[in-house]
């Protein structure tokens, strides 16, 4: 829990400058009982992403319960979640930006194949079953594409009454996909009702001066 208070720590203090700690505390247990340890050992290593969405709503559920409104919550998730992405160096944001440049090439090619031979695996219970798209005309064109047929993150949600809080989570990955020089294509999820979340991408065209 204290790997997160880095991220959250910071927004916190500016929207609660004399309550921050207190509410870092409060999140501490809540995510106790929020998050289930089994989740580490999923063969899917996606489920890995369930200990920060587990924290994530702890701080929904510490600042639900006081008495905040869905648009001050969201507002507090998504500057956190803006900060957390970010690349905190040179060489993290070199990696950030591989995707787009290797789509098309034999090793963006081969990293594909070995996401699909992880990320499909059958994993927790509650976890994500994911599939991995590589047929152009199904993805734009690109050759890479995701369907999330189940959601962890929705799962867990759900699980302790939180569902109309999940959506904010979803536009994490808008932001995550413009660093990866991607523009994200989305029109269904998981989280709004739909039986899947289905991920299409473009790479993004780049603005001359």
């Amino acid at each position: 829990m204290k790997s997160f208070h880095p991220y959250f720590l910071p927004t916190l203090a500016q929207y609660y400058p004399q309550e921050a700690q207190e509410v870092i505390s409060q999140m501490d247990q809540l995510y106790i009982d929020i998050y289930d340890p089994s989740l580490a050992s999923s063969s899917n290593p996606i489920d890995k992403r369930l200990s920060f969405s587990a924290y994530f709503l702890s701080m929904i559920q510490c600042l639900n319960e006081k008495g905040e409104n869905y648009e001050q919550i969201r507002r507090v998730c998504l500057e956190v979640a803006t900060d957390f992405v970010q690349p905190k160096n040179t060489f993290q944001k070199l990696i950030q930006t591989w995707p787009s440049k290797l789509i098309h090439t034999w090793l963006g090619k081969r990293l594909i194949r070995n996401l699909q031979k992880v990320a499909e695996k059958p994993g927790h219970p509650d976890g994500f079953v994911m599939k991995i798209l590589t047929d152009p005309a199904k993805t734009s064109g690109l050759g890479y594409g995701i369907d999330i047929l189940e959601c962890g993150i929705c799962n867990q949600f759900h699980r302790h009454g939180y569902d109309k809080f999940t959506s904010i989570l979803c536009e994490v990955d808008y932001i995550t996909t413009n660093l990866a020089g991607l523009e994200m294509i989305r029109q269904s999820s998981i989280a709004l009702g739909a039986d899947r979340c289905d991920f299409r991408y473009k790479i993004k065209r780049r603005v001359k001066d």
